[in-house]
């Protein structure tokens, strides 16, 4: 195992969905897509295990839109004969299939950029127009090949909670800092009491990704992190720190899970302290109910549709 990047939960809303690889924003995790966590605090609500405990109501419909609305990004319009929509899920099949937002205003002859196989047209746009909680009536749009993709922000890389040790990161232990090595590091830290996560850190030098004597590797846990550490140490040699955590693993996943039951949910992950949820609008009423429902600053959440200018 070979971890990299942040863990991230993408669990589909509905069993069609369960089926779908998501297209907004993030992919599906792998074994190289762990990534530790290192909750900030714990709001009110927190039950005795230190988790959130679930809501007792939650908003019930997607708000909608003031204004002009647009994606951010490109995204998948389909129309399988049921109608176009601005698809939240895609299968990849031939052709896909689709789970999303009902759009009006839609015309394929004015939209040319698109597939079509077997009664189902698709195609990748940037769109702009209204949204009333329900369906996007769609005012603009811009295919694929016309869309400048150049100013979006690379996905940062994970980096290291701990203070490189005096004379910078180094191997302690050339037995113990091979693949094999690391594989089992990882399958021991996921075992820890209060595991947290584990995620590579492995620097600005890309040519040195997959060398592990190059990397980090990190672990977080809720306690005993300098138990955790002895505990790593009989199986790797290389750079490790060992961070501490107030929430584990299995309890940011479950505040994560519950989110998805939020009106307009598409994605939810749990990394880098906080719980991130993606929805498909929020005009920051769904921010202010999780602030006041897990505590400020513990729920991010992000709109596939955001406002113009």
């Amino acid at each position: 195992m070979n971890p990299s990047r942040p863990t991230t939960m993408l669990r589909p809303l509905t069993a069609l969905a369960a089926t779908l690889a998501l297209t907004l924003t993030a992919a599906c995790s792998t074994e190289e897509q762990m990534r530790g966590v290192d909750p900030a605090g714990q709001s009110a609500d927190a039950d005795d295990h230190g988790a959130p405990a679930a809501p007792d109501e939650m908003p019930s419909a997607i708000p909608a839109a003031d204004g002009l609305v647009r994606t951010e990004g490109l995204v998948t319009v389909l129309d399988d004969g049921d109608g176009p929509q601005l698809c939240t899920f895609v299968a990849e099949s031939l052709p896909p299939q689709c789970e999303g937002t009902p759009l009006a205003g839609w015309d394929w002859a004015a939209h040319p950029e698109h597939e079509d196989q077997s009664g189902t047209r698709w195609g990748d746009f940037a769109l702009t127009g209204t949204f009333d909680g329900e369906s996007l009536t769609v005012t603009d749009a811009i295919p694929a090949a016309l869309y400048d993709t150049v100013s979006q922000p690379p996905e940062p890389s994970p980096t290291s909670p701990c203070d490189p040790p005096a004379g910078g990161w180094a191997v302690v232990d050339p037995a113990k800092a091979d693949q094999a090595s690391m594989d089992a590091t990882f399958a021991t830290a996921g075992g820890l009491p209060g595991y947290a996560g584990a995620w590579l850190d492995q620097g600005p030098d890309e040519a040195a990704a997959n060398d592990p004597t190059k990397v980090v590797i990190n672990v977080a846990v809720t306690q005993d992190p300098a138990g955790a550490e002895a505990k790593l140490r009989e199986t790797w040699g290389g750079a490790l720190c060992v961070s501490e955590a107030r929430f584990t693993e299995a309890e940011l996943n479950e505040v994560a899970m519950e989110l998805q039951k939020l009106p307009g949910a598409t994605t939810s992950s749990a990394a880098d302290d906080v719980v991130q949820l993606g929805v498909l609008f929020d005009d920051g009423s769904l921010q202010a109910w999780a602030d006041e429902t897990y505590g400020e600053g513990r729920v991010e959440i992000t709109s596939t549709l955001g406002p113009v200018g």
